[in-house]
């Protein structure tokens, strides 16, 4: 950002200003008036301002100009420039948030020194409050799987644009971690990622939390949409979000501006908008509990985020990524996985998705040896008594079949369970399982056993009985 605006009453002042900023390799866009500068700063903030303190023939003067400007866009550095300068005037414009103050006539390089410190102050501002949200949250797209290469292709389709994404998909399944990466790998990277928790906000605080208020005793206080101007905004949940505040959303969609709880300025944002959920919308839709155009304008690009169990391929890589993860940020032992392990994490279910992989993984390390591999029987639900080498436990329903039914349903669950493990790849499973691969496919059409293409990958599934006609 190298974009200053100018505003000085006098037009050689003005163009002297800016000919020797273009010299420096800034952008200057100029004002004589608060309204022509006011009207510069709503079609985009400028990255820094030089403010003339007296202004003839104008609605307000510089003070005036900056207590709104600081109001509404206070990372905007303000050097205020004055012929008729002193001591109070300098202080009245530091205390309103001025970054330095400079009396006219002005040395050319005092003033550009100024303007390069003010510019890196204001960028080492931006990044501070980057890393106090907590935009360092993890964005790393982790997998190899056929479902996990479909949709991060996807994603990196769309970084580049502004488009509004709607991602969908079960509960852990990595849809905030898709969120930011779109975000940091796009033009907006440098700029701010609020996430909008829509279930965990009391409806009646909604229109305050995401437009902010402003009162006589607190004044302004800035709300989330605000916070997240020039950067991104993700909605998570928003099915969830009440019907009143779904029509002014609209709105703000629609006119990028909005205006505070209690106060009577617009508020103009630039934003872009990621959402998610974990409902059919459409169904919330014919319910009434959402608005038909509110989804149309956020599902401009749909991406279904899919489930770990359409992508059990990954478990091994994800389990790894989160030991080295845990490793880092608590010192929880940096443990490898056996292959029985691996081998178990791949057929269990996983109804929390990479979540509930991600707090099994923490949960092991906390709890098992401080070395070695991780243990399939240090693993939720494996039994850790002593076990009678060579004999398996077998399930309730199972051990009241004759033997022909419990070996068919026995072998029906077990391919299902490895094909899906790898990810559809008949190869890899037949190769594991120690059979021909043409006898594999002999075996699975015994069982009935087909593979589908979902998200990108082939899973395995029991193809369903036609039903005979009468």
């Amino acid at each position: 950002m190298n974009d200053i605006l100018i505003v000085d009453d006098e037009r050689d002042i003005r163009e002297l200003i800016s000919d020797i900023l273009k010299d420096e390799g800034f952008t200057t866009r100029l004002a004589s008036n608060s309204d022509e500068c006011m009207a510069e700063i709503n079609a985009e903030p400028p990255a820094l301002m030089v403010l003339d303190i007296w202004l003839k023939d104008s609605r307000m003067d510089g003070i005036d100009i900056l207590k709104t400007v600081k109001r509404d866009n206070p990372d905007v550095p303000i050097i205020i420039i004055s012929g008729h300068g002193n001591i109070e005037i300098a202080v009245a414009a530091i205390k309103q948030g001025a970054y330095d103050f400079i009396e006219k006539p002005f040395n050319i390089d005092q003033l550009t020194v100024v303007i390069a410190r003010a510019m890196e102050t204001s960028r080492l501002r931006r990044e501070n409050a980057s890393l106090r949200r907590g935009d360092v949250a993890s964005s790393d797209m982790i997998g190899s799987s056929h479902s996990f290469r479909a949709l991060k292709a996807q994603l990196d389709k769309v970084t580049k644009s502004n488009g509004r994404v709607m991602l969908t998909g079960q509960p852990g399944s990595g849809k905030e971690v898709a969120a930011r990466y779109i975000h940091v790998n796009s033009n907006r990277a440098s700029g701010p990622f609020i996430s909008v928790a829509s279930a965990s906000i009391e409806p009646e605080r909604m229109e305050e939390v995401l437009f902010g208020r402003e009162t006589p005793e607190r004044g302004v206080e800035k709300g989330l949409l605000e916070q997240a101007h020039g950067g991104v905004v993700y909605f998570d949940e928003v099915a969830d979000m009440p019907s009143g505040t779904q029509s002014k959303i609209l709105r703000v969609l629609t006119e990028q501006q909005f205006t505070r709880v209690g106060g009577a300025d617009k508020v103009r944002v630039d934003l872009r908008v990621i959402s998610s959920t974990t409902r059919d919308l459409a169904n919330e839709i014919a319910a009434g509990r959402f608005r038909q155009e509110l989804y149309d304008r956020l599902n401009v690009v749909p991406i279904a985020v899919p489930s770990l169990e359409e992508r059990r391929e990954d478990i091994p890589e994800l389990s790894r990524h989160f030991v080295a993860a845990f490793n880092k940020s608590q010192g929880l032992p940096l443990r490898d996985l056996s292959e029985e392990a691996e081998a178990l994490m791949q057929t269990m279910a996983w109804p929390g998705n990479i979540r509930q992989l991600r707090n099994v993984i923490e949960r092991v390390l906390i709890l098992g040896d401080s070395s070695g591999p991780i243990d399939a029987r240090e693993l939720p639900g494996q039994s850790e008594g002593p076990e009678e080498e060579g004999r398996v436990v077998l399930s309730g329903g199972l051990a009241t079949l004759p033997l022909r039914e419990a070996r068919e349903l026995f072998e029906r669950e077990y391919l299902l369970t490895q094909i899906n493990r790898f990810g559809g790849n008949i190869s890899r499973t037949a190769t594991f399982v120690g059979m021909e691969r043409s006898a594999l496919h002999r075996k699975l059409k015994s069982l009935g056993v087909v593979t589908t293409s979902k998200s990108g990958a082939r899973v395995a599934h029991v193809e369903e009985e036609e039903e005979e006609e009468v």
